[in-house]
């Protein structure tokens, strides 16, 4: 039988989510994160004089989906992580 060398990778990414050597989820929490706040800043200069509800419907819609993403796998446990999606 021939060898086959196996590349040693440090992220890997599966159904959107990245998962690092070490099992964790730190990568794909912190660009999830980043994302919310690109759309966010969107919202802010695309919808300036909104009201209350529809920017509610706009953070709703838009920015929470980024967050929840596969929120039952990596529901930060971590307290540095748990900081970063507050």
């Amino acid at each position: 039988m021939a060898s086959v060398d196996l590349e040693r990778c440090n992220n890997v990414r599966d159904l959107g989510v990245t998962v690092d050597s070490k099992l964790s989820f730190s990568d794909h929490t912190t660009e999830k994160v980043n994302k919310a706040y690109s759309i966010l800043g969107i919202i802010k200069r695309n919808f300036q004089h909104v009201d209350k509800v529809a920017f509610v419907f706009l953070y709703k819609a838009l920015v929470r989906s980024h967050l929840e993403y596969a929120n039952t796998v990596l529901f930060p446990y971590k307290q540095y992580l748990i900081e970063v999606v507050d």
